[in-house]
């Protein structure tokens, strides 16, 4: 199974090191020497060193030697092999792929629709939920709009601000007289 582990960002000097946005509570481990990373374009990438450099995460990947090389790679998605039965301990915690396909309801019942995607910004994740008519609602993945998630009943219940769900309604602009 594969776990999305980070997102690789510019490069950091001229040496092909890249600075690489984690996306996982133990980035040292999962970045260790010589951990064998997949790319969102199936490329393979081991991870000769990884540090901390001014608050931000440093990762140098055998093989990627120069700028050019690691600019290459900017926006790539890094993903890892992980067995399925490691599973977070704390109930409050899921991966990505235990959410991704769950059905989104409100607490009356009524089906809002699936979880298409968990984005991971710097200030908090959303999720993305694909609703009927191909359209899509971004709902901040904080327990205050999210207080529940059922993963044996493939559910999750949220509690979206007023507004937050309706649909668009045309604005007519009209030129007037000032």
């Amino acid at each position: 199974m594969q776990l999305v582990i980070g997102r690789i960002g510019r490069a950091h000097g001229v040496r092909g090191d890249l600075f690489v946005e984690p996306m996982t509570d133990e980035p040292d481990h999962r970045y260790a020497d010589g951990t064998v990373l997949m790319t969102s374009d199936n490329t393979t990438l081991t991870v000769a060193t990884s540090k901390w450099h001014s608050g931000r995460f440093v990762v140098h990947f055998a093989g990627i030697d120069d700028r050019t090389a690691a600019e290459a790679l900017r926006g790539q998605t890094l993903t890892i092999d992980v067995d399925p039965a490691e599973l977070p301990e704390d109930p409050d915690e899921f991966y990505d792929h235990q959410l991704v396909g769950l059905n989104v309801k409100l607490e009356d019942g009524s089906l809002v629709g699936v979880i298409g995607e968990v984005i991971h910004l710097p200030s908090q994740d959303l999720l993305s939920v694909k609703r009927e008519g191909d359209t899509e609602v971004l709902i901040p993945f904080v327990l205050e709009f999210v207080p529940e998630i059922d993963l044996e009943t493939k559910t999750v219940t949220i509690t979206p601000p007023p507004g937050l769900l309706n649909e668009l309604e045309a604005i007519v602009v009209r030129d007037e007289e000032v």
